[in-house]
């Protein structure tokens, strides 16, 4: 095949699922590229404004401001404290955020443009005119809300493909091709800087105020801009009961992630590895303080650099299919280890002409590999948080930020490592003194100042690259695993839907397909693949592999509809119906063991250790609900009923829709200039506006009742579910 037949093949795919996902994806084309070219304006911004807020060793704050490191640490401490009650704030309205634009989408523009006008507004402070004690105070002011705002924003962005598909490998291959389109313009922006800074300095440097007022002002604007796309042409997709709504407190959400096995090993990973990234500001360092290159040179290294993220996105898709994410995110991580090593003979030599360009080399490597690794990432969150619905049968990805605020706590106990290896190193007040410096960071200008500094750095980096690695051998998450845990999610979403009255005929077939192909492949055995070589044996090997997954599959869902028919679920629902006989008042009464004698029980099978985990489970849940129906139901609870979310879902719909196309007519009377229409629209467009605030306050209080409600009676309510699944499942057993 040809080039030409290829370009051809390509847009005949574009033009045919452009608006249609193809058989078995569901993101269309146009998301898929709205998403990555709008990804461009999100990374210009995540990535200027992230070097501008406060961290150990931060250039802007550092050297350009001449706020000493000291001072930055204890800038960032107060910072860091602020983030426990903000992501708080933040994990609680995503998880009960109800929106015709999904659960992130709608905080790429509110929480976005905050962002973008705060970023403006920081870099034109007057520092030059200011005290050290107001520079200190200005600079916390911005980064507590850039805490809130900036990591919403952020986090917005890179959370939204965890809802954009069900379907693991296509986020894999979205994130590669987003990773190749929206880091385009920040390596157009690396290579234009250094130049555009001499350019307004006429100096070799990074640092100049005037830099960051000049440049990175208009950068953000037009980020925010171009960042739109994703907001105006992206549909989120959650697989779940179209009439479901969210019932776990904030306690019991935290709870549930804390069980999360999978969270834990990724957190741990990012915790242990917190010192892998010391060297982050070398290469810079080498171009500012030792002249090691011209501006032009240095444009030209960070181009490069930069380039080095680029071609993990071409073979990730490959190997993720080939090896699966674990494979992939140990190799890569453990090669981490090696090229930053290979960076401490290198930087000893700072005499040398090359030696810019062989630690460029040693960067261009380690990049490359941590690139690859990062790629992964927010595709391993999302199947993260596929388990976590899969357990829980709750939705509640902002509560992972909550959770990982433990890991902004090991941060704080951890922070004074990397300022006090400064300060070892000879990166302090008193060795500048002594050189006749008067910025702390000056002391760079010495080479053997330099040089000491740099190895230190060096040393730490590999540290923490070894640490960091180690946690991935106990991530055994596969990409099959997931896939069976969406089709049993597919098919619970079904019937609760066939409860509700809800159920589309599109949901339906999929479920009922779901379950024919279990059947069919449930009960054959795997197959081994062919230790032969050749185009034949790899093209019979990969037919093995899909058969096998579907065998794996099936299993997982046939696991499922059987689950009642085993020792455990026999005993699950044998509590259930006792508890859902005694109503919503009396589960309390039902004999239940204490929490000593659930302890005691034996636990040498899984069986047994099922049980006895749902039994400390239920003891936990009947102890909560007796306190919250003391609460708010001190003379018996009184049920609530959740048609009312029917009614409201509905209204806040048309609502939305009555605002669109208001806003339509608005914009095609200001076109005619018609300025008496435009009055009238405007005012009808205030009424609705309004009656939108209101229906946003009516669901809230139902939220908030039916949430009480759900607290006291869920063992009551539990049972009730179980019995119903049970029944549910009987009907479809194998």
């Amino acid at each position: 095949m040809n080039v030409k037949t290829q370009a051809a093949d390509l847009l005949g795919k574009v033009r045919r699922y452009w608006r249609t996902p193809p058989e078995g994806r569901y993101m269309t084309y146009k998301e898929i590229l709205s998403l990555s070219f709008g990804g461009n304006g999100v990374r210009v911004i995540t990535y200027y404004l992230l070097s501008l807020m406060v961290s150990v060793g931060n250039a802007f704050i550092g050297n350009t401001i001449g706020i000493p490191p000291g001072q930055i640490y204890v800038i960032w401490l107060i910072s860091v404290f602020s983030s426990f009650p903000l992501t708080a704030l933040r994990a609680r309205m995503i998880d009960t955020t109800r929106s015709m634009k999904g659960k992130y989408r709608p905080y790429l523009l509110t929480m976005g443009l905050p962002t973008t006008v705060l970023a403006c507004l920081y870099v034109w402070m007057p520092y030059e005119k200011m005290s050290l004690f107001f520079k200190c105070a200005t600079v916390l002011v911005f980064n507590i809300a850039f805490q809130f705002f900036y990591n919403f924003y952020a986090d917005a962005y890179d959370s939204l493909i965890n809802v954009l598909s069900p379907n693991s490998i296509e986020r894999s291959d979205v994130l590669s091709i987003r990773s190749v389109i929206e880091n385009l313009a920040p390596s157009i922006m690396n290579f234009a800087v250094p130049l555009a800074a001499k350019a307004i300095t006429g100096e070799n440097t990074l640092f100049d105020l005037r830099v960051f007022r000049y440049i990175y002002p208009p950068v953000f604007v037009l980020g925010f801009l171009v960042s739109m796309l994703v907001y105006v042409n992206t549909e989120e997709k959650i697989v779940q009961a179209k009439t479901h709504v969210a019932h776990m407190k904030f306690l019991d959400a935290l709870r549930a992630v804390a069980r999360n096995k999978y969270f834990w090993v990724i957190s741990l990973a990012g915790w242990l590895g917190f010192l892998e990234g010391a060297f982050g500001n070398i290469i810079q360092w080498m171009y500012h303080y030792q002249d090691a290159c011209t501006a032009a040179q240095y444009s030209v290294i960070t181009l490069i650099s930069g380039n080095a993220s680029f071609w993990p996105n071409l073979i990730a898709p490959f190997a993720i299919r080939r090896f699966g994410k674990q494979k992939v995110l140990i190799f890569s991580n453990a090669l981490n280890i090696i090229f930053i090593a290979t960076m401490l003979p290198v930087t000893r030599n700072t005499g040398s002409p090359y030696i810019i360009w062989m630690l460029l080399a040693c960067l261009f490597m380690n990049t490359f590999m941590t690139a690859l690794g990062s790629l992964l990432t927010p595709s391993v969150n999302a199947d993260i948080r596929d388990y976590q619905h899969y357990i829980t049968g709750e939705r509640i990805d902002g509560m992972f930020a909550t959770v990982g605020l433990i890991g902004t706590a090991i941060s704080l106990m951890t922070s004074s490592i990397l300022p006090t290896l400064y300060d070892k190193a000879g990166l302090n007040a008193t060795v500048a003194a002594s050189l006749g410096y008067t910025n702390s960071y000056d002391v760079l200008y010495n080479q053997h100042y330099f040089v000491r500094i740099c190895g230190v750095l060096i040393v730490a980096s590999i540290v923490g690259a070894v640490l960091n690695v180690i946690p991935y051998f106990f991530y055994d998450l596969s990409e099959t695993d997931q896939k069976g845990m969406i089709a049993v999610l597919k098919i619970r979403a079904m019937f609760e839907d066939r409860h509700n009255g809800t159920l589309t005929d599109e949901r339906k077939e999929e479920a009922e397909s779901i379950l024919a192909e279990a059947k069919e492949y449930c009960e054959k055995e795997l197959s081994l693949p062919s230790k032969a070589r050749g185009k034949e044996a790899r093209r019979q090997n990969k037919t093995v592999r899909a058969e096998n997954e579907k065998v794996l599959i099936a299993r997982r869902v046939r696991d499922e509809i059987e689950k009642y028919t085993t020792e455990g679920g026999r005993f699950r629902l044998s509590v259930a119906e006792k508890l859902a006989a005694a109503g919503p008042d009396g589960y309390g009464s039902v004999a239940l063991p204490d929490v000593g004698s659930v302890k005691a029980m034996p636990k040498s099978t899984e069986q047994e250790k099922e049980n006895r985990r749902r039994l400390l489970m239920l003891l936990g849940d009947v102890k909560a609900a007796k306190k919250a129906m003391k609460k708010d139901f001190p003379n018996g609870i009184v049920p609530f009923d959740e048609a009312i979310f029917d009614r409201l879902f509905k209204s806040e719909y048309e609502n939305e829709v009555q605002i669109s196309e208001t806003l339509k007519k608005l914009r095609d009377a200001k076109d005619r200039r018609d300025a008496q229409s435009a009055s009238l629209i405007k005012t009808d467009l205030r009424a609705l506006q309004k009656a939108r605030a209101q229906l946003g306050k009516d669901i809230k209080t139902a939220q908030n009742e039916s949430a009480a409600y759900y607290r006291a009676a869920k063992p009551f309510l539990d049972a009730l579910k179980t019995i119903r699944e049970a029944e549910d499942y009987e009907a479809c057993r194998f």
